[in-house]
């Protein structure tokens, strides 16, 4: 069995692969070889940053598991993988503590009017601007996975009001007022003044914040999306702040990445842009490798992967997400 890496290992997790899985011959290709070796894999665990021929690599007819490093699958799901038998386990709700973190940090910002007091800062310009509070307001979460479940827990003591769609709408969390499912969107966004996306992106998702939907949210209100950039049009969101329809936005992802230099978001005071950062931790690399060891276990063993998707959503259900469970 040949386990194929791309993703930034050390040795040291090289190593604690090859322990879980003795018998296999261990590969860290890396984004330099992925191309070349991902067709002579029976595992692959990574995120392909590169392009890679999906038609070679299932022509082989060899790869038995995909074990994706990120949450986002859109560098594997391609049709032919999707149509295949071959199963698909996500990195999703893994690094949830850090974008919750990343979410703080952008809603917060707008809140209290940072951008404006960076610029002011850089004229050495000491006014009172005004300000927002985030206390009082009801936050609206679309997509309510392990990072939309961090989020909520994270919010509970600011006394606001949570409301969520999910296209799995079950187990409710406590601090979350009212979970509905996710046809239910402009009903969430009609009461919400802050609106945060940690939505997947898929077929259905892609583009859904265009200008129709942007014109259902509340006048005022404050759009964050720490999901994935195709999920916002982007010409709708500049339009929905030069209007003034929205408040603000804050972005760690954009619909095209990185984001072109001509791009009105740049200069808005109202916008803040992180470049996709959210998942990041000095942590990353070993909770990946923790949690691609449990599963190689659990592949060896005949068990289904935790976190396994659905290929056509994109997304596992909730009753499969990895809780930090060791085996």
């Amino acid at each position: 069995m040949r386990i194929v890496l791309c993703f930034p290992v050390t040795e040291k997790h090289i190593q604690q692969i090859q322990a879980a899985a003795p018998d296999a011959e261990v590969v860290n290709a890396g984004q330099e070889r992925i191309d070349e070796l991902l067709p002579t894999a029976d595992i692959f665990i990574g995120h392909a940053k590169v392009p890679v021929d999906w038609d070679r690599v299932l022509k082989a007819n060899r790869l038995q598991w995909i074990q994706s490093s990120a949450a986002g699958l859109d560098h594997c799901l391609v049709p032919g993988v999707i149509d295949s038998d071959i199963p698909v386990s996500s990195a999703s709700g893994l690094f949830a503590p850090q974008v919750a973190e990343q979410t703080f940090s952008l809603l917060f910002g707008l809140l209290r009017s940072l951008p404006l007091f960076f610029r002011a800062e850089a004229k050495r310009d000491f006014t009172r601007l005004p300000t927002d509070d985030l206390r009082g307001k009801t936050v609206g979460i679309v997509g309510l996975g392990g990072n939309g479940r961090m989020i909520s827990r994270v919010l509970a003591p600011w006394d606001v009001r949570i409301v969520a769609t999910d296209f799995y709408p079950v187990d409710k969390p406590d601090e979350v007022d009212e979970l509905l499912p996710a046809d239910q969107l402009d009903a969430l966004l009609a009461v919400s003044d802050i609106v945060i996306l940690t939505l997947p992106l898929n077929a259905g998702t892609q583009g859904l914040f265009d200008k129709e939907r942007i014109s259902k949210m509340r006048p005022g209100s404050y759009l964050i999306n720490v999901a994935r950039g195709s999920v916002v049009v982007e010409s709708a969101l500049v339009d929905a702040l030069a209007s003034g329809h929205l408040a603000g936005a804050g972005l760690d992802v954009t619909e095209v990445e990185p984001l072109a230099e001509s791009s009105l978001l740049w200069d808005d005071p109202k916008v803040i842009i992180t470049p996709h950062v959210g998942a990041q931790s000095y942590r990353r690399v070993d909770d990946t490798v923790d949690l691609a060891c449990v599963n190689l276990k659990r592949f060896q063993e005949g068990k289904p992967p935790y976190n396994r998707v659905d290929k056509r959503l994109g997304f596992p259900h909730p009753s499969v997400v990895w809780r930090g469970e060791t085996e």
